[in-house]
């Protein structure tokens, strides 16, 4: 297994590349800012990317997905429902992802958008059990993405609260990798150490303990941050719906 994780500054966020060095495979997921970043890696570790995979339509930043994966000569990935005017591979919950000895399994864990989904990656070279889940926007480290950027707050929230208890789901020692950490708009009390375990979240992180569905909505929809700003537009240009933002 080889992973990468990038901490971007601006926007706050964090991107991976991981898979299969003996197979030569792998994934890049949620890239933004310059794609070199991402091809020189795979360059000097031998690999092909064989998967470009956003975790959900962004409205923080441009995401630089399609124009990595043509680069690299592979797919572009969303989930299958995501409304994008462009061609895409459509993944569906449930689905596996081969990279090699590395495989990705598909979690639709909608809420902060409606397309969100998670990826619980497993290593066969090490064990037979999932060794970390991408979370995205869905779980951070301390909080949970804030659920009005593509919907109403509370039918947000309400999808939010059931990701949150399927990924609660997944056993104590899977490590959490999300998609953001703190600075990000897109959380409220985010941890500046960007990755965690489904355990200590569960433990620790305030939203996430929560177990009734209706004190979670009204701690979601409560002192809300401003959105981002151009969000709706950052949004609309990353699904092809308009030219992006200036």
């Amino acid at each position: 297994m080889i992973l990468r994780q990038f901490l971007h500054s601006d926007p706050v966020a964090a991107s991976y590349l991981f898979g299969c060095a003996g197979r030569a495979a792998a994934a890049v997921v949620d890239p933004l800012g310059d794609i070199a970043l991402y091809l020189r890696i795979v360059e000097e570790t031998g690999m092909r990317i064989r998967y470009v995979i956003d975790t959900h339509l962004h409205a923080d930043h441009i995401s630089v997905g399609r124009d990595l994966a043509a680069s690299a000569g592979t797919e572009y990935a969303l989930f299958a429902e995501a409304p994008a005017a462009f061609p895409f591979r459509g993944l569906r919950d449930g689905e596996a992802l081969e990279l090699g000895n590395v495989s990705i399994q598909v979690l639709h864990t909608p809420g902060h958008t409606p397309e969100h989904i998670s990826l619980l990656v497993t290593d066969r070279t090490r064990a037979d059990e999932p060794w970390f889940v991408l979370t995205g926007h869905t779980l951070m480290v301390g909080d949970l993405g804030r659920t009005e950027l593509a919907t109403s707050a509370e039918e947000g929230a309400r999808a939010l609260f059931r990701s949150a208890q399927r990924l609660k789901s997944l056993p104590d020692y899977v490590e959490v990798l999300p998609g953001a950490y703190s600075g990000s708009v897109c959380g409220r009390s985010l941890s500046g150490k960007p990755m965690s375990t489904i355990g200590f979240e569960r433990r620790h992180n305030k939203a996430f303990r929560i177990d009734d569905e209706e004190a979670f909505v009204c701690a979601m929809v409560a002192d809300v941050p401003p959105a981002p700003p151009r969000a709706a537009q950052i949004r609309a240009a990353n699904s092809g719906m308009m030219a992006a933002a200036e």
